[in-house]
């Protein structure tokens, strides 16, 4: 007999810049969710997120301190940090009883640490496309500097 109660999945500490905004989060498929999208807003946000059931985000800090945007239909929820303006995570549209969140947020985890992480086509949202479902738009690829490593 399995107790649906025991939850194996590991628990990960984050919170924006300044520290305002503290929370923990567990990823429902690790780091395999890990993308972008290149809608006229995450274009301009830049961040890679991986994803979260929306009970497995506990804020422990700084609740008052998150702002929420809105844009086009209003579905998504963005949260940022009032003080530093660091997206923390978001509602998804796409899929709303999931959160999307800044990898950089997570302690110890940098946008960097992935050699490759695929783009979705943001521009034709999947539920407002034909059919529906998402696309993938390319890759955004990373490849470190070996001349510019710091230690």
């Amino acid at each position: 007999m399995t107790d649906k109660n025991l939850d194996e999945r590991t628990v990960y500490e984050a919170g924006c810049h300044c520290g305002t905004v503290r929370f923990t989060l567990r990823l429902t498929d690790g780091l395999r969710t890990a993308r972008r999208c290149n809608c006229s807003y995450c274009r301009m946000r830049g961040a890679v997120a991986v994803s979260a059931n929306l009970d497995d985000i506990k804020v422990t800090q700084g609740e008052d301190a998150l702002t929420l945007y809105r844009f086009n239909t209003g579905e998504a929820k963005h949260y940022f940090c009032s003080q530093c303006g660091i997206y923390t995570f978001h509602q998804r549209r796409s899929s709303p009883h999931q959160y999307g969140v800044n990898v950089a947020c997570i302690e110890g985890m940098s946008p960097f640490d992935f050699a490759e992480v695929p783009v979705n086509e943001g521009r034709m949202h999947p539920k407002d496309r034909a059919g529906g479902g998402s696309v993938v738009a390319g890759w955004l690829r990373y490849q470190a500097n070996p001349e510019a490593d710091p230690s």
